[in-house]
């Protein structure tokens, strides 16, 4: 730690511009700064010049950055503290979903059985969306009238049949969708179908593993199924 040797036209922005990083106790840096500063500041004030004392409003000052560094420190503690809580939950709300559906960004559709399902996320109420269902080659396999809905998410089924109504096999499709309200496009973004297979942690941040559809961030769901 930084002994004092000399006070002589040292101001407080000066100290506090001198302090290092050096953690040598176990002090917090608060109390570390504010320690260093009383005995400056009683060094100053044992050896002014009386014919030229120390400005009042300059003392002000410093106390005042002191005060400040304090509370910012506290802040940040206290905060941390926050973000770790947060955290946890988060971590325990993830870990709650692996076995269930989750609708995520995405425009694969995967057949089994004859039951398929996947979502549209409108930003407005839109007039009609419509889902149409490719095939591998990008032909189109079906289209569903979805009617009018509310802004937010939707989902939807398909029993795997054309418009014809020929079954169709099984296996992995894509899909599109589109929304109207009057004459004017809704933006309207596609939601795949997931299984939660697993959780995985990446920094602060929580993955959740779907299998081919693959991984994306908790955040990311948008509805549980």
């Amino acid at each position: 730690m930084a002994t004092v040797s000399s006070t002589t036209g040292t101001t407080g922005n000066e100290y506090l511009a001198s302090l290092g990083t050096n953690n040598s106790s176990s002090a917090s840096v608060t109390d570390q700064i504010q320690d260093r500063f009383l005995k400056l500041l009683t060094t100053q004030l044992r050896n002014q010049d009386p014919l030229n004392p120390l400005d009042n409003a300059q003392m002000t000052s410093q106390l005042a950055q002191i005060n400040t560094i304090s509370g910012i420190e506290k802040m940040n503690a206290t905060l941390g503290k926050m973000l770790d809580f947060y955290n946890a939950g988060q971590g325990m709300q993830a870990a709650g979903l692996i076995g269930k559906y989750v609708l995520v960004a995405g425009n694969n559709l995967t057949l089994a059985n004859g039951q398929s399902a996947g979502g549209v996320l409108l930003k407005e109420a839109a007039d009609q969306v419509t889902v149409s269902v490719l095939d591998g080659a990008g032909n189109v396999v079906q289209t569903q009238q979805l009617g009018a809905h509310d802004g937010g998410n939707l989902a939807f089924s398909w029993d795997g049949k054309k418009s014809d109504g020929t079954q169709m096999p099984a296996g992995n499709y894509r899909f599109s969708v589109s929304a109207v309200r009057g004459n004017s496009k809704v933006e309207a973004t596609a939601l795949q179908l997931g299984m939660v297979n697993a959780v995985t942690r990446s920094g602060s941040n929580f993955l959740l593993d779907l299998g081919q559809a693959g991984q994306v961030g908790f955040a990311d769901v948008q509805q549980i199924i």
